[in-house]
């Protein structure tokens, strides 16, 4: 059963460890200057545009892609994430201390890179302490609310990166585990790559014993989610059912962090194989499943 998601505005009560995964713009806007909050616009260079057009008071333009990522190495796996140190600098640039509140939101229906950053975010450190506005700057623009193209200068931060390495797996974790019935192990890619019809990795197919649940069919057409028991359903189809942990992966472990979201919105002990097809494909020693 989907644990019931809850983004009402009694959470503005709520203690910041324990903060909301999903939160609404009247959460937002009734707690925009509270002491500690920290606001990032998620993008890249091509929705930059957008930002600078007229983003919500207080929000840092953040990419996820550079800041939040490992730089990348010749030969090597696309979007790992980073180093401690790396976290360190960034995240106290960017204002973000040990007790900061953090909330993401996104535009443009750019959706995996809000919940890649959400998973980056809490994976430094900042469990419990991270939410994502439901609707993003669509929403907020939509209600009439302001939006500015003032940078902010916020001040710097004072954080310490504690790695929380039991969200992330690794191949020689679910090697050994692809028969283990407390294991749902979730394909986020679109049902092409998971039934080899295309590929991107060298090799055509899936994970065995993986199911598919593309990452695009969580969000309604508005940029919100789906209601608490439509995604309940659709991760219940998924294999992800009570008791058991969850682990998503997609091409190179973008897509996946949108239903690793999902998962985790809904109490799900969460995890994301970071390398994702990309690695596992590159393996030609494991098995892989092409209908």
């Amino acid at each position: 059963m989907l644990t019931t998601v809850m983004i009402v505005a009694a959470a503005v009560q709520a203690p910041a460890q324990h903060a909301p995964a999903l939160v609404t713009t009247e959460w937002l806007a009734a707690n925009l200057r509270t002491p500690g909050l920290v606001l990032f616009h998620i993008g890249d260079p091509r929705s930059r545009a957008t930002y600078d057009a007229g983003h919500i008071p207080g929000a840092q333009f953040l990419n996820p892609f550079v800041d939040l990522s490992a730089p990348p190495v010749e030969g090597g796996l696309r979007l790992e994430l980073p180093s401690a140190e790396h976290f360190d600098s960034v995240l106290e640039a960017r204002g973000i201390s040990d007790d900061s509140r953090v909330v993401l939101y996104t535009s443009d229906k750019y959706f995996t890179p809000a919940s890649r950053a959400f998973f980056a975010l809490e994976y430094a450190g900042l469990r419990g302490r991270v939410s994502m506005l439901d609707g993003g700057l669509e929403a907020w623009k939509g209600e009439a609310r302001t939006v500015t193209a003032d940078l902010p200068a916020p001040p710097r931060g004072s954080f310490t990166p504690r790695l929380q390495k039991q969200m992330v797996v690794d191949a020689d974790f679910l090697k050994t585990r692809l028969d283990d019935p407390g294991l749902a192990l979730i394909d986020a890619r679109d049902t092409s790559f998971y039934r080899g019809a295309e590929t991107r990795q060298g090799r055509n197919g899936h994970i065995p014993g993986a199911r598919n649940l593309p990452f695009n069919t969580v969000m309604l057409d508005d940029g919100k989610f789906k209601d608490p028991a439509a995604l309940g359903a659709m991760l219940a189809n998924a294999g992800a059912t009570t008791g058991r942990t969850v682990v998503t992966y997609c091409h190179i472990g973008q897509q996946a962090s949108l239903v690793w979201f999902t998962a985790r919105m809904a109490g799900f002990d969460a995890k994301i194989y970071d390398g994702s097809f990309q690695d596992w494909a590159r393996r030609t020693e494991l098995p892989v499943v092409s209908p």
